[in-house]
């Protein structure tokens, strides 16, 4: 179901996102060959998807702390591919839906089935960054019926070894990361040092629009929340929850082809995890480019030909 554009009038949960949000968002998409509409969950939430090109769908899940605006760079270079970038809940212009910790995979595989049904697509290819690539993964454990293949876009946290930065690891404490993000508010410089720090600090400088979009975003109270709870829910101060770590035996269990696209300098998981995943993963592929932690910064014509070659009517998938 589509809905309005822009939700700045109806609050939601006690709020809506701020208006840089919106104006960031629509600087960056306004001026590109790109579709946008709003689609709703089964409980009623609005989700901002962003679409682009023809062909078998793929839908695109972002990483915490960012938005379906850093797929821009692959989405207007896909051929023969229907993507569709989905703000994952409360970031970019979606409606936040919090949940409890202890359901918070359940809750992932909800949302990522709403999306599906709401964008009529009964199997569909996945491609996760990050955050995203861990949906990607439940979704495609819990749903192996409607997953016709897998793309893992940089390094996904969960998989076995890799590690936590210390970072996120505070952020994840509780009381000391929600006074730090009330007290640190990122600009346009730090967020350039906390790219540097994932590999991504001479890449990310080649988009100013997308620096603005996620500078507005960590300022935003809805996508700050979420984000917390995100980190919260995988996350405790010593690392990533025992609890909430992928196995070896599910990995095994994925029967969907799968690409995982790595950089050589990713800062949560080395080559060799990636090597290990890949050999876990039944019908996995492995490319490692040059880059750190989101490596279609770098190479997003490289990359949209992998996955247009990939995912499209011809491809590998």
């Amino acid at each position: 179901m589509a809905t309005d554009r822009h939700p700045r009038t109806r609050p939601v949960h006690g709020g809506v996102h701020t208006d840089e949000v919106l104006r960031t968002q629509d600087q960056m998409l306004d001026p590109l060959p790109v579709r946008r509409r709003f689609v709703e969950t089964r409980g009623g939430h609005r989700v901002h998807v962003v679409e682009a090109g023809e062909g078998p769908p793929a839908v695109l899940l972002h990483g915490t702390n960012t938005s379906s605006l850093s797929f821009v760079p692959l989405l207007r270079l896909l051929e023969g591919v229907h993507g569709a970038a989905v703000d994952r809940p409360g970031r970019g212009l979606s409606d936040p839906d919090p949940v409890p910790r202890a359901r918070f995979r359940e809750a992932a595989v909800e949302f990522v089935d709403d999306v599906l049904d709401a964008l009529q697509i009964d199997t569909g290819s996945l491609v996760g960054q990050s955050g995203g690539g861990i949906w990607t993964l439940w979704y495609a454990m819990a749903r192996p019926e409607r997953v016709r293949s897998i793309v893992l876009l940089g390094s996904v946290p969960l998989l076995p070894e890799t590690r936590c930065p210390a970072p996120l690891r505070v952020l994840a404490t509780p009381g000391l990361g929600t006074l730090l993000t009330r007290v640190a508010r990122p600009t346009p410089r730090s967020l350039v040092r906390l790219l540097s720090s994932v590999g991504e600090g001479d890449t990310i400088v080649r988009y100013p629009d997308l620096i603005d979009a996620l500078v507005a975003t960590g300022n935003d109270p809805v996508a700050r929340t979420a984000d917390l709870a995100e980190l919260r829910a995988l996350i405790q101060p010593l690392g990533f929850r025992r609890s909430m770590r992928l196995s070896a035996e599910e990995l095994q269990t994925i029967g969907a082809p799968t690409l995982l696209i790595w950089g050589d300098r990713d800062p949560v998981g080395s080559v060799d995890a990636a090597r290990t995943a890949a050999r876990l993963i039944p019908n996995a592929r492995l490319e490692v480019l040059p880059a750190g932690h989101v490596p279609q910064l770098g190479h997003p014509q490289r990359i949209a030909a992998m996955l247009s070659n990939f995912l499209g009517p011809d491809g590998g998938a």
